[in-house]
């Protein structure tokens, strides 16, 4: 679903064409980089612009 603020692990699966296992792998490396820019995060899912931005380049900026 596109039209929701935070992606999950079986989205980014699909996606990327991961193994579920990964995604959550990735997730929890995206929620470890917000965090440290002191951001709160929700386990199992990742805020969909900060995905996009880190795999897609993508940019509400842009």
């Amino acid at each position: 679903m596109k039209d929701t603020m935070f992606v999950r692990a079986e989205e980014i699966a699909k996606e990327l064409g991961v193994s579920v296992g990964h995604a959550y792998k990735l997730i929890r490396d995206m929620n470890a980089e917000l965090k440290a820019k002191g951001f709160m995060t929700i386990s199992g899912r990742v805020s969909r612009q900060f995905y996009e931005e880190r795999f897609y380049g993508i940019s509400k900026t842009h």
